[in-house]
């Protein structure tokens, strides 16, 4: 019998530390970062403001608020996001090689399962956003990036580091258009706020300098589209990682 995954579509859920909210047709802001790049202390805390928001609307017997969702995002970009930035642990993507595969595999299935509006590979996490076509779950596509970036960046270490991904990712799901701009300008400025670069187009694994020299980068605006709020791994390419794929 196969697992009903409803809860994976729309619903909130849990797994781990981290609530996820989902809705049909919606678009998330994603992070998902290297194995042991967070220490104890911090997930512990992570989970105890978690169960804290989650307790109020458990007690009221209703799914989190938008306000409550703002909090636990607010929490994890000024804090968790802040720690990964300062790049603790080892930052295996500060290799341009195994960046690239990283970025080659979240742009591969774009347009097939997916729409892209924003991602960047940092030096040991990922921010995407991205709204999942029908028939295909955020979890679906998550494990497809992770599964198959992880398996060909060991194949290229001198020894094979499991898992390489941290299990969990986080999630947000998106609000309205002005949430959506927030997330896109938030995730390609990552680069730049964390000091790598000067500016979000010079940073060579994000959405941003896939785009240049398009006006929409070199404003540094995030194009939004009206109303959009409301397993397998992929196959590599002879000659080595997934090609960068540009659309027109």
């Amino acid at each position: 019998m196969m697992p009903d995954k409803k809860h994976l579509v729309a619903g909130l859920h849990s797994r781990g530390v981290l609530p996820h909210l989902k809705r049909e047709g919606g678009t998330y802001f994603v992070v998902f970062r290297q194995a042991g790049t967070l220490p104890k202390e911090v997930l512990l805390r992570f989970k105890q403001e978690r169960e804290a928001i989650l307790q109020q609307a458990e007690a009221a017997k209703r799914p989190l608020t938008w306000q409550e969702q703002e909090e636990l995002f607010r929490w994890y970009s000024s804090r968790v996001d802040k720690y990964l930035d300062a790049g603790h642990g080892v930052c295996h993507l500060r290799d341009p090689e195994l960046a690239g595969i990283v970025a080659g595999a979240i742009q591969f299935f774009e347009g097939q399962r997916y729409e892209l509006r924003a991602w960047v590979v940092m030096p040991n996490h990922v921010h995407v956003v991205v709204w999942p076509m029908p028939g295909w779950t955020l979890s679906d596509i998550l494990h497809s990036w992770k599964s198959y970036s992880a398996h060909e960046i060991n194949h290229r270490l001198p020894t094979s580091v499991a898992p390489f991904w941290q299990s969990e990712s986080y999630d947000h799901l998106v609000r309205d258009d002005d949430d959506l701009h927030r997330c896109c300008q938030y995730t390609l400025m990552n680069p730049v706020n964390a000091g790598l670069c000067a500016l979000m187009e010079d940073w060579k694994w994000s959405s941003a300098h896939v785009a240049r020299p398009s006006s929409a980068a070199g404003s540094g605006t995030v194009p939004v589209r009206g109303s959009e709020t409301g397993g397998e791994t992929p196959p590599q390419p002879a000659g080595g990682t997934p090609a960068l794929r540009v659309k027109p």
